[in-house]
């Protein structure tokens, strides 16, 4: 196998990077100079070996504690939990949120092998027991067949606990049509309906 082929084919690996996507990729950066490319070999090397989960929530980061955990201005009496870490920048985008979070990494998937022993679950559990100040659990996992499993089975696992579960509110898109929504979602939306303030 030919080095264009094998960059290819690493490539490819990459999730929503078909074959000639990487083909066309690869071919980009043969057309870079070796410095540019070196760069890009150097920042995948140094994630690689700096970027570690964080021992307390599960965020990738170059520290442990990760920067959420060791900011003191976050409330510590709420915790959200999401599926991966990649789920955080995009709660932190909306500027709404300031508590801690917990990444469970993944979600439950009986067809793929995955259950609540591959996931962070028992981490959760020991959070909440080992006298921590959290008041609320926000299960913010994702809107899908499995993040909805998961989400119930989180629920189900901290029904002894003191904390108040709460699960995000799904529905709409704003800006969506409801011409286009699928059922799931229409439902989704009609149950997390709210009063309209006057």
């Amino acid at each position: 196998m030919s080095a264009i082929d094998d960059l290819s084919g690493e490539l490819a690996k990459l999730p929503g990077i078909g074959h000639k996507t990487a083909t066309r990729l690869t071919y980009f950066l043969l057309k870079q100079s070796p410095e540019a490319v070196n760069r890009l070999a150097a920042a995948i090397k140094a994630v690689s070996e700096r970027v570690r989960p964080c021992s307390t929530c599960g965020n990738l980061s170059e520290s442990d504690p990760c920067s959420i955990c060791r900011d003191p201005t976050r409330d510590p009496e709420t915790l959200c939990v999401v599926e991966e870490a990649s789920d955080i920048p995009a709660i932190e985008r909306t500027g709404e949120y300031r508590g801690l979070y917990h990444v469970l990494g993944g979600h439950l998937s009986p067809l793929d092998g995955v259950g609540p022993e591959d996931l962070r679950i028992a981490a959760l559990c020991m959070r909440l027991a080992n006298g921590g100040e959290v008041r609320e659990i926000i299960l913010a996992t994702n809107p899908s067949m499995e993040g909805e499993v998961t989400a119930t089975f989180v629920r189900r696992e901290l029904e002894n606990s003191a904390v108040r579960v709460t699960r995000i509110a799904l529905g709409l898109p704003v800006g969506g049509d409801l011409e286009y929504a699928d059922g799931l979602t229409i439902a989704q939306a009609l149950a997390a309906r709210r009063e309209m303030p006057t």
